[in-house]
């Protein structure tokens, strides 16, 4: 089995984690700046191959209600458009898979409060430890799923 890529995008910043090549665990790899959305894709497609990722799951910033908003469109175009990428790319069997993000940044926010990160150091990593929250979530349901 190979690695899944798990990210959180932001307007100005994309959190990035992976999973070990079981698939049972997660790290956050590091936040991307994003500059313009031809060297966002670039720089993903080139942290998929180096991870030797078999799928990208991307999070989707759903409402409360669980309703579409503003960011969820435009984080919809970013799957499209990244899946296309990977597709120009020779990279088609590589899925793009939006899930349900709701309460990951709470939760990173949250985890790493009670573990004495300082308030500095959680804005620096928030976006990376909440692409590892999504990861870990998604990877947990694709093996209840399974059993």
């Amino acid at each position: 089995m190979t690695r899944i890529l798990g990210l959180d995008v932001g307007d100005r910043r994309i959190g990035v984690a992976v999973s070990d090549p079981l698939g049972i665990t997660t790290r956050g790899l590091f936040v991307y700046e994003r500059v313009n959305i031809r060297t966002d894709m670039q720089r993903i497609l080139e942290t998929v191959r180096e991870n030797e990722c078999s799928a990208v799951v991307v999070g989707l910033p759903l409402n409360v209600s669980g309703e579409d908003s503003v960011q969820t469109g435009k984080v919809r175009a970013f799957a499209r458009r990244l899946a296309n990428t990977l597709r120009s790319n020779a990279m088609q069997k590589i899925d793009v898979i939006l899930y349900d993000e709701r309460y990951s940044t709470v939760i990173a926010e949250e985890t790493m409060r009670e573990a004495g990160v300082s308030e500095k150091k959680i804005r620096e990593v928030i976006d990376m430890r909440a692409a590892e929250v999504i990861l870990q979530d998604f990877i947990e349901g694709r093996s209840t799923q399974r059993q």
